[in-house]
């Protein structure tokens, strides 16, 4: 069994990141350090931009290829340090110049950005060098953050289980590098379990977030449907596709979701936007507490499983209810769904085919292929995603207004009418359930059928939901709790998961990627 270094995270939970005694100078501690924490060291002058740069490339170099070769990161930005050095002169001159100021970002590689090989796992996709930024990237970087690296994934990222392809090869859990980190936000899970950044960017069609996030113990979220825009990201399929943040805490997922929300003319799902009377902040009940919130149990997420709830899992479920409940919140501990079936013709309707069709065809001589056909055809993927590409390319190349995906809307809409009437008859404001019912697999042994990948209600439904660490199993594999509110309820969401997580406090980094001793004054 692992021993987890209590030390670092007492200094850490006790002084905040900082190392503080009367006698003893003030000491930056890297390690599952937090925005707060970075901003307030470089106001009081024991970090500087740089000395943070370095220390997370000095991780990266030391973990992620070397060591325990977690291979998570893809490729590092080369102008990280000077970008760092801009940024000091700035804060020397006026403060913090954003919200985000000095952040080090780990992002997925299905995510644009400008001038930086962007090939979503894929052969097909090697040389595509995009001539813009991603809406998201470009709003962090107005923010003031650093993109610091781009993260591995499964290949175009359709595989939930593995992150896995034929460019850069398989990332490992950081916790056990035998076991898969589930896919296909893989990478950058694994990058900010390691602390090889501050927070990071995922995207989420089927939980591709909140999978990876839990078996890396850290938080993960995905947002209510138009609440980001996915302009500038390699579609799965744009019916489900979400870009999400991912930190090992709350306050910080809401800090860059705080930067992410917004309306965008590229992306017609931000429309939706115009609806609410003003903009939600996603800091603003960070601090509420759980007093009056009520909690239903959604059941259905797995009892339609065969394959019973790991024993560890389930007994760490109870405890989390448990602990809830001592919180303040009212448990109730079943809340029934209308079972929705989709129309048979729903089911011809292949996102990905027409999605990516017209992502390609819209890049020109930029990439070397224009349409799906044309990467099966080249057979130069992994394995992995085979039975996927194929049944897709087998399809027809179905879009908006078409039969199939007009049925696949509506049964949508069915979806997301039942979990919400069935809230509204329990009179609860938040769903929960294990965010993976099983421990990480083997990555020399996956099986579709034992995964424990639950019911992708929120996904369907175009809802919110976050997962945050729920402790770890006898072998110290990490466990994950899912919460998902109604539209536009993730503000409160994020004040439900907070509350948790600082009551808890069950995150701890794994033995694999231990403190690198480093002085910054």
């Amino acid at each position: 069994m692992h021993v987890f270094r209590t030390t670092l995270v007492l200094s850490l939970v006790l002084t905040g990141g900082v190392l503080a005694s009367s006698n003893v100078e003030r000491r930056f501690v890297l390690e599952e350090t937090t925005i707060g924490q970075v901003h307030s060291a470089f106001r009081s002058g024991d970090l500087t931009c740089r000395q943070l740069v370095e220390s997370y490339l000095a991780r990266i170099e030391k973990y992620d290829q070397q060591g325990p070769s977690l291979n998570a990161i893809t490729s590092v930005n080369p102008d990280a340090l000077s970008e760092a050095d801009h940024l000091d002169l700035l804060f020397a001159e006026g403060g913090l110049t954003g919200p985000l100021h000095c952040v080090p970002v780990i992002v997925k590689d299905n995510i644009e950005t400008k001038g930086w090989e962007t090939n979503g796992g894929s052969q097909s996709l090697r040389g595509f060098v995009p001539e813009r930024d991603a809406t998201a990237i470009a709003r962090l970087k107005a923010a003031g953050a650093i993109i610091l690296a781009k993260s591995n994934m499964s290949e175009l990222a359709l595989n939930a289980l593995n992150t896995v392809n034929r460019v850069h090869g398989r990332t490992k859990n950081a916790y056990d590098p035998n076991r898969v980190p589930a896919g296909s936000s893989g990478g950058t899970a694994v990058a900010l379990a390691a602390n090889f950044g501050l927070v990071g960017l995922g995207t989420d069609t089927g939980g591709s977030v909140r999978g990876p996030a839990s078996h890396a113990a850290i938080v993960g979220f995905r947002p209510t449907m138009g609440l980001t825009s996915r302009t500038g990201t390699i579609p799965v399929d744009t019916q489900s596709d979400v870009v999400g943040p991912m930190a090992r805490t709350v306050e910080d997922v809401a800090a860059v979701l705080n930067v992410l929300i917004g309306p965008d003319d590229q992306d017609p799902s931000t429309d939706a936007l115009e609806a609410l009377p003003e903009m939600p902040q996603m800091d603003a009940f960070l601090d509420a507490g759980l007093d009056g919130v009520r909690i239903g149990v959604l059941r259905q997420a797995w009892e339609a499983d065969p394959l019973k709830m790991d024993p560890q899992i389930a007994k760490a479920f109870d405890r989390a209810l448990a602990d809830l409940k001592s919180m303040g919140a009212t448990i109730v501990s079943s809340v029934p769904l209308e079972r929705v079936a989709p129309a048979p013709e729903a089911e011809g309707c292949h996102g990905l085919k027409y999605d990516l069709n017209k992502f390609l065809e819209e890049q020109g001589n930029r990439v070397k292929v224009h349409s799906l056909t044309e990467i099966v055809r080249g057979a130069r993927y992994d394995p992995s995603i085979e039975e996927n590409l194929r049944e897709m390319e087998a399809g027809e190349q179905d879009g908006p207004g078409s039969k199939a995906c007009e049925a696949n809307a509506a049964y949508r809409e069915k979806v997301a009418w039942s979990l919400k009437a069935a809230m509204a008859r329990a009179r609860v404001d938040v769903l929960i359930y294990p965010t993976w019912t099983q421990q990480p697999q083997l990555a020399s042994n996956i099986v579709l059928e034992e995964s424990g990948q639950p019911a992708r209600f929120a996904s369907a439904a175009g809802l919110p939901a976050i997962t945050v660490p729920m402790g770890f199993s006898a072998d110290m594999l990490p466990m994950g709790l899912s919460l998902m509110g109604g539209s536009w309820s993730d503000a409160k969401l994020l004040g439900i998961a907070n509350a948790y997580e600082q009551a808890t406090r069950h995150r701890r980094p794994p033995v694999l990627a231990p403190r690198i001793p480093r002085e910054f004054r």
